[in-house]
Formats: C-alpha cells, sequence, structure tokens
C-alpha cells in the first residue's frame, strides 16, 4: 500500500513539475493570424469637403479610409454632416487633436495632463456628441513620444505618427508590425522625396510580402497648388492598384483587430 501510495504522489509530482516548469518558461506564443496585404489610406487636418468629393470618385474601387479630424470646435454643420456621411460609407473618423498643436512642444511646457485637458478630452466629448466613433489616434505634425503613447493608448485602440523620406521599402516602419503604435508615410506632392514610382515600388513590397502600408496624407486635389496636398490621381492610382492585386483597404483601427 505504501509502495502504491508512493508512485502516486511520485506521479502527481512529476506532472506538477511539468506544468509549473512549462508555465515558468512561458507558454509558446500562438502564430499571429495570416492577413491579406493591404493600405491603410489616412487623411489629416479638417478638409471635410475635399475629402467627401474625393470618397464619390473612389467608390468604383470599393475603397476605405480613415479621416483623422481636427479643430472640430471650428467645423461648420455641413462639415459634421459629411463626416457623418463618410462613417456611414465605412470609412473611420480618428481624433487629431482639438486643435493641431504639436504634441511634444505643448507637453514640454505644459505637461501631459493639460495635453488631455486642452487637445483629446474636449475633441472626444465633441465627437461623441456629434456622434463620430473615435477609436484611432494620429498625431499632428507626427509629434510624439513614449510617454504621450501611453496616456492616449488609454483612451484609443491605436496611434499613427508620420515618416518622411525615400528609403528602400525594407528599411521602413510604416507597414504594420503588430503595434498599437504605427507609422505612416507622407504623400502630399510637396515633400522632396515623393514620386508615382517610389510609391508603387512600396505598394509592390507590401503586396509580394503580404505587408500592410500605411499612407498619410492631406488636403485631395485636382491640381497641387501649395503644401499639405495630394492629387486626387495619386490616391486613384493606389485604389486601383490594391483593387487589380486582390489587396485590402484597411482603416487604422481594424490593425487593431488583426492582434
Amino acid at each position: 500500500m505504501k509502495s502504491n501510495f508512493a508512485t502516486k504522489v511520485f506521479l502527481v509530482c512529476g506532472m506538477l513539475f511539468l506544468f509549473f516548469s512549462h508555465d515558468k518558461e512561458g507558454h509558446k506564443p500562438k502564430p499571429l493570424a495570416p492577413y491579406t496585404a493591404g493600405v491603410v489610406l489616412t487623411f489629416d487636418d479638417a478638409y471635410v469637403a475635399e475629402w467627401v468629393a474625393m470618397d464619390k470618385q473612389m467608390r468604383p474601387y470599393s475603397w476605405k479610409a480613415t479621416f483623422c479630424v481636427s479643430n472640430l470646435n471650428s467645423l461648420s454643420l455641413s462639415d459634421i454632416n459629411g463626416l457623418l456621411a463618410l462613417q456611414n460609407e465605412g470609412h473611420e473618423i480618428a481624433g487629431h487633436s482639438l486643435h493641431h498643436r504639436n504634441a511634444n512642444q505643448f507637453v514640454a511646457q505644459h505637461g501631459i495632463n493639460q495635453y488631455l485637458r486642452q487637445e483629446v478630452n474636449p475633441m472626444l466629448a465633441l465627437m461623441d456628441f456629434y456622434g463620430l466613433k473615435a477609436t484611432a489616434f494620429a498625431y499632428p505634425y507626427g509629434a510624439r513620444s513614449a510617454a504621450l503613447d501611453a496616456a492616449l493608448l488609454k483612451k484609443f485602440k491605436i496611434l499613427r505618427g508620420t515618416v518622411y523620406g525615400a528609403k528602400k521599402p525594407s528599411q521602413r516602419n510604416f507597414y504594420f508590425d503588430h503595434s498599437k503604435v504605427v507609422y505612416g508615410f507622407g504623400m502630399d506632392a510637396n515633400y522632396g522625396y515623393f514620386s508615382i514610382s517610389h510609391v508603387l515600388k512600396l505598394l509592390e513590397y507590401a503586396k509580394k510580402n503580404k505587408k500592410i502600408l500605411i499612407i498619410v496624407g492631406h488636403k485631395p486635389v485636382k491640381k497641387i497648388t501649395s503644401r499639405y496636398q495630394t492629387e486626387t490621381k495619386t490616391v486613384a492610382l493606389i485604389c486601383k492598384y490594391v483593387q487589380q492585386n486582390q489587396m485590402k483597404f484597411y482603416t487604422l483601427s481594424e490593425l487593431y483587430d488583426l492582434k
């Protein structure tokens, strides 16, 4: 009897040892679910009339975009209705701060709590009042910090910064990497590095490597007349590429759901 009891105790202890040893080392992470290569098109600031007009032009491509809105307190009723119409079409409306201030500069002078009180909380209150669902935030000027990220991720699913310059696609971080802080490639025509051929290289890299390319624009126009403008034919080229290559359009918040 003692021998059988001792044997049972030994077996139980052995099982517990294996269990806790495996737990201590950590379970192997589950492989990330594969996703379709695609594009996240984002547009910043408050060019609502231009966004609405562009939406009508891009509908044949079954496109989807994220519009990151600032200066919500200064928008007209027509603009608010335009944002609601875009949201109803399946686009995402994201936050871009209330007054479009450089967050790093503001925080250096007034602190993070004041930034939240003046730029983020009233923006969210207005968005909620109008029925705009904001679960993503884009930093004005791409200005961010780890401390700001930590504070804003308590209010948003995902944050977006901005990357400039023309390097090889494999050297850039504006492809989704399962992070809650992502970066977008600036595609406005005034950037010295911008070219259609470079955009096509970025799209090709995304397609071949099953990546999701994140892009940032501002005001869509037929012809460039000033800074922070993107030609609508550039947006159409991107949309056409996505459609013809069986890629997918994502919103910023949908990236969070891929985790």
